[in-house]
């Protein structure tokens, strides 16, 4: 369907979950494409199947844009072929590569993939506006030094997984042609060993982190009822009043229900209030939401049971959609480990720390396996050292 386009509509048109196309009824074969990012370019078709990209809005106004869609297909019917389809372009800017390529693909091919071309506006916003064949071996190797040792260094396993997303939608720009060679295959690909202890709680951590994770929500639910009781006292609306046994907010819920079901960060925070089945004692976490991309299904101790009817009890008629509406929980997280005193510890560990504890109770690791939704049992086996009564008891046979 095609409309004549106006300034009006290309400035206001809003970005949709896919993108999306609208066509100039003015001018034959000129397209506005709009991102879901709301990046905006011009394309140009000629053919079935044959296009180019003209530019983004931001460089190419309406009339330049429909000027170079006259030319191109004026060119077409002429001799067949525009010349800006001669010769392909061998480069494009980082932004422009994200935006018109890497993210629909990413979007479409990958689980949760707008996060692979975010994370590179985030982490290189510097390079946005670079040519992607300038984006070489010296620069890279600059900016990895900075980003290891620098003021706001990060681990070498955050960096690794950073520029490695950078190559790989550098790659992607050699497949699909826009330049001849990734210019980052000369840089030895960066790789951090992973961390090689499993790390999980003694019986002081564990009370400790309990301990900070009570104070908190006691001191939240306090806090609330004294900054309400001051809002009545002035005529002010109140907010919810919280239950004096209750949570704060979200933070508690999630900790105490990864320790006893070994969940994934991704796989708690997409979790809804469907996948629990409440008469079965049953979590279901579904296919699109596992790493493993397999449905399993988690029973639920009492604790986690508690912790989950008492959410779902100050939800009360919110209880749709997801268990807990956030999308992260870092910033939480970090205070409460501070807190808690507890150093070295990554909410993935509260992970280990369940399996820890399974196998440390006789469970078989292959009930552990399927538990953590391991797609083998190669990384289940780092627990295995936590059993050494059971393996002593298997070696006893021998005599027997």
């Amino acid at each position: 369907m095609s409309s004549a386009l106006t300034k009006r509509i290309v400035l206001t048109s809003e970005p949709r979950d896919r993108p999306y196309e609208l066509r100039d009824a003015q001018v034959r074969g000129l397209i506005l494409r709009v991102q879901p990012s709301g990046h905006k370019a011009w394309i140009v078709t000629w053919a079935h199947g044959k296009r180019r990209t003209l530019g983004s809005v931001e460089h190419l106004s309406l009339d330049q844009a429909r000027d170079q869609a006259r030319q191109a297909v004026a060119e077409y019917v002429q001799s067949g072929l525009p010349a800006l389809a001669k010769s392909k372009p061998t480069s494009c800017t980082l932004e422009a590569l994200l935006n018109d390529h890497f993210e629909p693909w990413a979007i479409a091919e990958l689980k949760g993939g707008r996060q692979y071309p975010d994370r590179i506006r985030s982490v290189f916003p510097w390079l946005l506006r670079r040519q992607i064949i300038e984006i070489d071996v010296p620069t890279m190797e600059r900016w990895w030094r900075a980003r290891v040792t620098g003021p706001d260094a990060v681990t070498k396993a955050t960096a690794a997984r950073d520029f490695a997303c950078l190559r790989s939608a550098l790659s992607r720009a050699v497949e699909w042609k826009l330049i001849e060679t990734n210019p980052l295959m000369g840089m030895r690909q960066r790789s951090a060993a992973s961390r090689k202890v499993v790390r999980f709680l003694s019986p002081d951590e564990e009370a400790m982190l309990r301990a900070a994770l009570a104070a908190r929500d006691l001191a939240g639910v306090e806090g609330r009822a004294n900054a309400n009781a001051a809002r009545r006292k002035y005529r002010q609306a109140v907010l919810p009043d919280l239950p004096m046994d209750g949570y704060v907010d979200h933070l508690t819920p999630v900790v105490l229900t990864a320790m006893n079901t070994g969940m994934r960060r991704g796989e708690l925070l997409s979790m809804t209030w469907a996948d629990i089945n409440w008469e079965a004692k049953m979590l279901t976490i579904q296919a699109e939401n596992a790493k493993s991309g397999r449905q399993r299904h988690i029973p639920l101790n009492v604790e986690a049971m508690e912790v989950l009817q008492r959410w779902a009890s100050q939800a009360g008629e919110r209880r749709a959609g997801k268990v807990f509406e956030v999308s992260d929980i870092k910033k939480g997280w970090g205070k409460l480990i501070t807190d808690a005193r507890i150093e070295q510890f990554r909410f993935h560990d509260l992970r280990h720390h369940f399996a820890s504890r399974l196998v440390r109770a006789g469970v078989d690791l292959n009930t552990v396996r399927e538990l953590l939704g391991h797609a083998d049992i190669t990384m289940t086996l780092r627990y295995a050292h936590l059993a050494p009564d059971t393996l002593a008891a298997a070696v006893a046979k021998l005599a027997a």
